[in-house]
C-alpha cells in the first residue's frame, strides 16, 4: 500500500518520519552530473562566491566550487551568493547563504511566518510558476543522471500545477508540547527537536487549522496532561485532523500515551460545540518511545469510525489510519493522467500493482475489461473489495501479496495483462517486479512516481524491452520540493 507523501508531522512513502525530518534522497543521489576534483579540500566555515546552477531533489540550490558540488538550502538557480561551508563530505559539501549578491528574479517573500524554522515547505521563497518549471527540470536531471537514454529527445511535459496552490492539504498531524504553561501544536523544526508552534499553516486546509486550534484550546482549558518527549511523561502527544474537502466532514484523532483520558466526556462535548462539522472523534493509544505517529490500538469515542470523501464520481470512507491522498484536487488530475496514459478501450486486462484501497484501479474501471490488484497489506485488499462493491464495480479481483509473486501465477493460468499500472513507494519498484514485467511483457506500463530518481532507475531497467512515450510531472505538493510524475511506457515493437 502506498503511504502518504509528504506528511508534515508524519512520514514519507517509506515510513520516514516527517517531511521536515526526512529530506528525500541522500545527497549522492541528488541530481548533478559533474565530475569531482578530489584534490580540492573544503573546510567548515570556509566562504566563497558561488553561482547556483539548478535545484536539487530536496529543493536546495546546487553550485560548483572548483568542480566540487555544493548544496545550499534556500538558494535559487541563477543567484550569486556568498556561501559558508557547514559540512564537508567526500562527494559533496553543504553550505549556508551568508549573503545574496544577485537574487533570482523569481525570489519571493514566503507567506509563512515560521517558514525558515519549520522546514515543512522548501520552496515558498520561489514564485509558484517557476516552481513548476524547476520540478520539470528535476525530472529531467534524474533521467540524465540515472539512465543512458537520449533525454534531450524525450517528451518531458510541463508540470501540471494548481490554480490556487495554498490550503490544499486535507490532513494535519501536529505534535503537541508545552512551554511556559502554554500548549503548543506544530512540527519539529528542521533537523531539530524544537517544537515550532503553528497556528495557521498556509498549505493546510483552513478547516484543519481551525480544528487544531480549537482542540488545543480545549486541552488547555481542561488542564489535560501533555506528553513530554524528553521525559516520556504526559498524556496527549499528537492532534490529527482530517477533513473531507468535498463533503465538509471533519475527523479529530487524539493520540495519547494511555487509554485513560481524563475529562473525556467534556472534551467530546466541547469539540462538538465548537466544531459542529466534526462527525468522528477517535483516540489512538501510542505509549511507545517512538517517532511513529500512530499506535496499534484505536477507539472511536464519538460519532462514526470514518468520514466520507469524494474523488470525481467515487466515494470513500476514511478511517483514522486509512491512506488517502493529501491533495484531492490534484489527485483527480493525477488519476486522469493515469487514465490518459493507459488509453483503455473497454476490453483490456489491467493490473493495479501496489493497489492500496483500489483508488487507481477503480478510477480506470469504467474503461477496462477487467481490473486485478494486489497489495502486501491484507487490510488494504479488504478495503479495495469493499470500495469496488460500494460502487457496483464487479469486474475486479483483489488479492494480498507481492505483484512479483502473484502476477506469474495468473500468467501461468492463462491470464496475461495488457496494461500494468504501478504506484510504488519512494524506493521504486521491487527488482523482482521489474524482472516480472520484462518477462510478462504487457503492452503498456503506466508508472506513477513520487520520486524522480527511482523512476529514472526503473526506466533504465525496463528500457531493455520498453520505451518511454512521455512523462507528465504533476505538482501534488506545491511549495515543497516533491514532484509526482506519470510515465507512459510502451513495449518496443508493440501495437
Amino acid at each position: 500500500m502506498k503511504k502518504e507523501t509528504p506528511s508534515f508531522s508524519g512520514r514519507n512513502k517509506t515510513g520516514k518520519q516527517g517531511m521536515n525530518k526526512a529530506r528525500g534522497n541522500s545527497r549522492p543521489g541528488s541530481n548533478f552530473n559533474q565530475k569531482q576534483d578530489q584534490s580540492v579540500k573544503m573546510e567548515v566555515k570556509q566562504t566563497f562566491p558561488l553561482t547556483i546552477k539548478r535545484l536539487g531533489i530536496n529543493g536546495e540550490g546546487v553550485g560548483y566550487f572548483k568542480r566540487q558540488v555544493v548544496f545550499v538550502p534556500g538558494a535559487l538557480p541563477g543567484e550569486e551568493v556568498v556561501a559558508e561551508v557547514t559540512k564537508v563530505l567526500p562527494k559533496y559539501s553543504e553550505a549556508r547563504i551568508k549573503k545574496i549578491r544577485k537574487p533570482s528574479e523569481h525570489r519571493v517573500t514566503p507567506v509563512c511566518p515560521v517558514y525558515e524554522e519549520c522546514g515543512g515547505c522548501q520552496l515558498q521563497h520561489l514564485h509558484y510558476t517557476q516552481q513548476l518549471k524547476e520540478k520539470q527540470d528535476i525530472v529531467i536531471q534524474s533521467l540524465e543522471r540515472h539512465t543512458k537514454l537520449p533525454v534531450a529527445n524525450m517528451d518531458i511535459r510541463p508540470t501540471v500545477g494548481m490554480e490556487n496552490p495554498w490550503g490544499y492539504r486535507n490532513k494535519s498531524q501536529f505534535q503537541v508540547g508545552e512551554h511556559g504553561g502554554k500548549i503548543l501544536a506544530g512540527l519539529y523544526g528542521l533537523n531539530s527537536h524544537k517544537l515550532i508552534n503553528i497556528e495557521q499553516c498556509a498549505v493546510q486546509h483552513p478547516a484543519t487549522n481551525k480544528a487544531t486550534e480549537a482542540v488545543k484550546s480545549i486541552l488547555q482549558e481542561l488542564n489535560i496532561s501533555i506528553y513530554n518527549e524528553k521525559t516520556g511523561k504526559g498524556l496527549v502527544r499528537t492532534i490529527v485532523v482530517r477533513t473531507g474537502i468535498q463533503t465538509g466532514e471533519l475527523q479529530i484523532v487524539l493520540i495519547t500515551t494511555k487509554k485513560e483520558l481524563p475529562n473525556k466526556e467534556q472534551i467530546v462535548q466541547e469539540i462538538k460545540r465548537r466544531l459542529p462539522e466534526v462527525v468522528s472523534i477517535v483516540q489512538n493509544i501510542n505509549g511507545e518511545k517512538t517517532s511513529l505517529i500512530f499506535g496499534e490500538e484505536t477507539e472511536t469515542i464519538e460519532g462514526n469510525d470514518f468520514i466520507q470523501e469524494t474523488l470525481g464520481d467515487l466515494q470513500f470512507e476514511l478511517s483514522a489510519r486509512t491512506f488517502f491522498q493529501l491533495n484531492p484536487e490534484q489527485t483527480v488530475n493525477l488519476y486522469n493522467e493515469v487514465k490518459a496514459a493507459a488509453g483503455l478501450t473497454g476490453t483490456e486486462k489491467v493490473v493495479d500493482a501496489y493497489c492500496g484501497v483500489g483508488t487507481i484501479g477503480l478510477w480506470l474501471a469504467d474503461q477496462a475489461g477487467e481490473i486485478r490488484g494486489m497489495d502486501i497489506i491484507p487490510e488494504s485488499i479488504e478495503d479495495a473489495k469493499k470500495n469496488a462493491k460500494r460502487h457496483g464495480i464487479t469486474h475486479t479481483k483483489y488479492v494480498p501479496g507481492k505483484a512479483e509473486d502473484v502476477l506469474p501465477k495468473w500468467v501461468k493460468k492463462g491470464w496475461k495483462p495488457d496494461v500494468i499500472v504501478v504506484d510504488p513507494p519512494r524506493t521504486g519498484l521491487d527488482s523482482g517486479l521489474l524482472q516480472t514485467i520484462l518477462q510478462v511483457k504487457p503492452q503498456k506500463v503506466v508508472y506513477v512516481s513520487c520520486n524522480p530518481s527511482t523512476l529514472a532507475k526503473d526506466i533504465e531497467v525496463l528500457s531493455k524491452s520498453y520505451q518511454v512515450e512521455y512523462i507528465q510531472p504533476v505538482d501534488m505538493f506545491p511549495h515543497t520540493a516533491h514532484v509526482e510524475a506519470v510515465a507512459k511506457i510502451v513495449l518496443k515493437g508493440g501495437n
